[in-house]
């Protein structure tokens, strides 16, 4: 199909209606930062409505007159000659200085016309909700010419922006209930939709978009089922032939490349087993984690949230962000006995916390077991870095197991979120 230059004006003066409006739309300070003053390509990936676009035009809006393309209409896609586009854009924003591209994955080659662009002196800003498909092939035509930035669903420290006014730590406590639950998404708060309606619109959004026409998996029903499970078990291990056991998908080679899939989209995300051998690392069971907390109210077939998972999973979540940030490294860690603990933390290549993520506790049992998983781990691994993250408690204990002693560290989830 043959698309006019004047449909691509139209498509593009509608876009540019759609950003005016978002620029009168309350908007929450994000933690990145765009540097603006160099002329490597600007990329932001992240999740579809987790606000890289909403971060990107008000970023842009105070350095002044920018063009704007969202490849969301498939219209555009379909255009051949994409110089079209080019001319429609900057008739329409006066040859702006800064180019914003949202969702530019959509684009056939994409990469090659950026690249182009770039070369002619464009200022160029682009969006993407795919991470490998946006790394594999900045890896290949972008090196060295390009900066990331990693916009995600609202950080609890983000969340709590929305108020604008200085909360009390009871406050405080009372709105991590309520993010426990409902995730960081910005229209939930901004706009006050029905939350499982528009997680289950989105979650579905993500599916097709992203995964079933990008890919042409031709039973869509296989990796929606795949998705629902993995969402209601949470912070569960997971291995590919397990997961083939479990389902209707029998080969563990698809289950692994729709599990890649749907890491890519930003829904889920695997934590390996920390081992010194590269080969016991790859094949042990891996971690299943939700990119956010309200995916899991939204989609799980299990009838009440295991607190202890919402909170481990919360952890996981803002360790995951932190890594795409390569800040850190993280695994879970298990030994022989099945001991375990939650989190590994390694920056280069030393061991610089371990973490257990505990609901409850004021149940001994519980209590001793998570001390004793740290002790074991520290020694194994030589750190002394032990903490425990739970509901409310804060405090320091001296503990010893078989004369291995340790200091180990409690920290209520609402003051770790925010450190």
């Amino acid at each position: 199909m043959i698309i006019m230059l004047q449909e691509i004006k139209e498509i593009i003066i509608l876009q540019k209606r759609e950003i005016e409006a978002k620029l009168k739309e309350k908007y929450i300070e994000r933690n990145q930062n765009l540097k603006l003053d160099n002329d490597l390509i600007k990329v932001i990936v992240g999740p579809r409505r987790a606000g890289k676009s909403f971060f990107a035009i008000h970023f842009l809006n105070k350095q002044g007159k920018f063009g704007y393309v969202n490849f969301d209409d498939e219209k555009l896609t379909e255009v051949n000659n994409y110089d079209e586009i080019i001319t429609a854009m900057n008739s329409i924003y006066d040859n702006p200085k800064f180019v914003l591209f949202d969702e530019i994955q959509n684009l056939p080659k994409w990469e090659l016309f950026a690249n182009r662009l770039q070369r002619q002196g464009y200022k160029l800003i682009i969006t993407g909700s795919n991470s490998n498909l946006l790394s594999r092939e900045l890896a290949t035509h972008l090196t060295g010419r390009h900066l990331l930035t990693n916009i995600f669903p609202f950080s609890f420290k983000e969340y709590l922006k929305f108020e604008n006014k200085e909360l009390t730590n009871t406050e405080t406590k009372e709105k991590l209930s309520k993010y426990l639950f409902n995730g960081g998404y910005p229209e939930i708060l901004s706009k006050k939709v029905e939350l499982r309606e528009y997680l289950t619109l989105l979650f579905n959004s993500i599916l097709y978009k992203d995964i079933i026409r990008r890919y042409k998996i031709r039973n869509p029903k296989q990796i929606e089922d795949l998705a629902t499970y993995l969402i209601s078990n949470i912070a569960n291990e997971y291995s590919y032939n397990s997961l083939a056991k479990i389902g209707k998908i029998k080969s563990s080679h698809t289950i692994e490349k729709y599990l890649s899939y749907l890491e890519e989209s930003f829904i889920l995300f695997s934590l390996s087993r920390f081992s010194y051998k590269v080969k016991e690392q790859l094949s042990s069971n891996k971690k299943i984690y939700c990119i956010d907390n309200g995916f899991i109210q939204a989609k799980s077939f299990k009838a009440s949230p295991n607190l202890g998972k919402l909170y481990e999973n919360l952890v996981a979540s803002k360790l995951k962000k932190q890594e795409l940030d390569e800040k850190l490294r993280f695994y879970y860690w298990k030994n022989q006995q099945q001991e375990e603990v939650d989190f590994v933390i390694k920056e280069g290549i030393k061991i610089k916390q371990l973490i257990q993520v505990c609901f409850d506790i004021n149940n001994f049992e519980t209590k001793n077991r998570e001390i004793r998983a740290l002790i074991k781990a520290g020694k194994e691994l030589k750190c002394n870095n032990l903490l425990i993250i739970t509901e409310d408690t804060e405090a320091e204990e001296k503990a010893e197991w078989f004369g291995n002693k340790a200091n180990i560290w409690f920290i209520p989830l609402w003051k770790w979120l925010l450190e």
